[in-house]
C-alpha cells in the first residue's frame, strides 16, 4: 500500500498519460479550523473522478462539478494555475460544510509534461527528499534536492511544496508483537520491514504486505541506512540481535529508535551499549526504552498499539515529554503498589 500523496500523485501521472486532462489542487493555507492540512493533495480528472482529498467532501463536490460542466478552463485560465479559496464568508463555511470561520486556500495546477510527476514518484522511491517549485505564471516545475517535511509556501507568483518517502518501520524480531505492529503500521501506511535471522521464528511468520528478512539486524541497518523516515524497533529480548541493530540505528537518521524490556533490563541494555561499544549520552538518551507510551497495556496487541502511539507521536514531532512513556507511567503506577518492581518482558509497555 502507498502513501495518500503517491497514490495521488500516481493517478494524476496515470491520468494525463491517458489523454486525459488533470488538475492537481494543493491546501497551501488555512485559516480557523479545516479538514485537511497545508500540504494536502487531491488529483480530480475530466470526468470527475478524484483521489485524495481537501476537504470533508463539500469542497471537492464543486470542484467536480464545476470541471465537469465548466472543464478545466473555468478553473484555470489559458492553462495555467490557479489559487482558489473556500469558506471566507458565512454563507461559504455553512454551504461547503468548514466550520464556522474556517477558510481554506488552494493551489489548481493543470498536469501537463512539464510538471515532472514521475521524476517526483521516482525521488519518492528512491527515498529522496524533494523540493517542488512551481511557477503560478507558466506552470513550470523545478525539482530539487530538499527537506523530508514542511508546509506550502505560497507567493505572488510560486508555489514550493515539499516532499518525501513513505515512512518506514524496521522490526527486529519476528513474533505476535512484531504482527500486530506491523498490522497497525501497514494501516497507517509505513513500509515495514521484519528482521529475524532465525529460522524457527520466521517459519510460521507471514503477513501480506510486510517484507521479511532473513539477514543480521546489523546487517539490515547498515545496508538500509535509516533516514530521517524511518523507525526502528528491537523486539527480541536477545542482546545479540537487537544490542548489534540498535549501535547502528542510533547513530543513523532514525527519527524512533525503540527496544522492548523492562525498566532493569532497558538500563543494562544502556550500560551495555555506553561500557562495550562506546555510545555517548546524546545516543543513549535517543532510545526509546522502554518503547512505547504507557497505558496499561498487557497483551502483545495492546503492547504493539502502545508502541505504534509512540512512534507516530515522534514522526509528528511531539515532543517526548508530552505522552507519558513507559517508565514514568510504570513509576506512578507502582509508587501506589500496584505491581511488583519488575514486570515480566511481555508486561513491559
Amino acid at each position: 500500500m502507498e502513501d495518500l500523496d503517491t497514490q495521488v500523485l500516481r493517478a494524476a501521472q496515470a491520468w494525463h498519460a491517458a489523454g486525459l486532462p488533470v488538475l492537481l489542487v494543493t491546501v497551501t493555507r488555512t485559516w480557523g479550523s479545516s479538514p485537511r492540512p497545508p500540504g494536502s493533495l487531491m488529483a480530480i480528472n475530466g470526468r470527475g473522478e478524484t483521489v485524495g482529498s481537501v476537504s470533508g467532501g463539500c469542497i471537492e463536490d464543486d470542484l467536480i462539478r464545476r470541471v465537469r460542466e465548466e472543464g478545466l478552463d473555468a478553473v484555470c485560465a489559458q492553462g495555467r494555475p490557479a489559487t482558489l479559496r473556500y469558506g471566507i464568508s458565512a454563507d461559504q463555511a455553512h454551504r461547503f460544510g468548514l466550520p464556522c470561520g474556517g477558510t481554506v486556500e488552494l493551489v489548481l495546477e493543470p498536469v501537463a509534461a512539464h510538471s515532472q510527476l514521475a521524476q517526483l514518484l521516482q525521488a519518492n522511491l528512491e527515498r529522496r527528499s524533494t523540493q517542488r517549485r512551481l511557477d503560478l505564471r507558466s506552470g513550470a516545475v523545478d525539482l530539487q534536492p530538499g527537506r523530508r517535511d514542511g508546509v506550502p509556501e505560497l507567493t505572488d507568483d510560486t508555489l514550493v511544496t515539499h516532499f518525501g518517502p513513505r515512512y518506514r518501520l524496521i522490526l527486529i524480531g519476528a513474533g505476535d508483537l512484531s504482527r500486530f505492529l506491523s498490522q497497525m503500521a501497514l494501516s497507517l501506511n509505513f513500509e515495514v520491514i521484519v528482521c529475524d535471522p532465525r529460522e524457527e521464528q520466521r517459519a510460521s511468520w507471514t503477513l501480506e504486505g510486510a517484507t521479511l528478512s532473513h539477514e543480521m539486524p546489523d546487517d539490515l541497518v547498515l545496508r538500509l541506512q535509516p533516514d530521517a523516515r524511518t523507525a526502528v524497533v528491537a523486539l527480541t529480548h536477545d542482546p545479540k540481535l537487537d544490542d548489534l541493530a540498535l549501535i547502528d540505528a542510533l547513530q543513523s537518521e532514525a527519527f524512533y529508535v525503540g527496544a522492548i524490556g523492562s525498566r532493569r533490563h532497558t538500563a543494562l541494555r544502556r550500560d551495555r551499549l555506553r561500557e562495550h561499544f562506546g555510545l555517548g549520552e546524546a545516543e543513549l538518551d535517543a532510545l526509546h526504552g522502554p518503547a512505547g507510551l504507557y497505558i496499561g497495556s498487557k497483551t502483545p496487541a495492546e503492547i504493539a498499539l502502545s508502541i505504534m502511539a509512540e512512534v507516530v507521536a515522534a514522526k509528528n514531532g511531539i515532543q517526548r515529554a508530552t505522552p507519558v512513556p513507559v517508565a514514568e507511567g510504570k513509576t506512578a503506577w507502582l509508587d501506589g503498589g500496584a505491581a511488583p518492581a519488575d514486570l515480566p518482558a511481555i508486561c513491559s509497555v
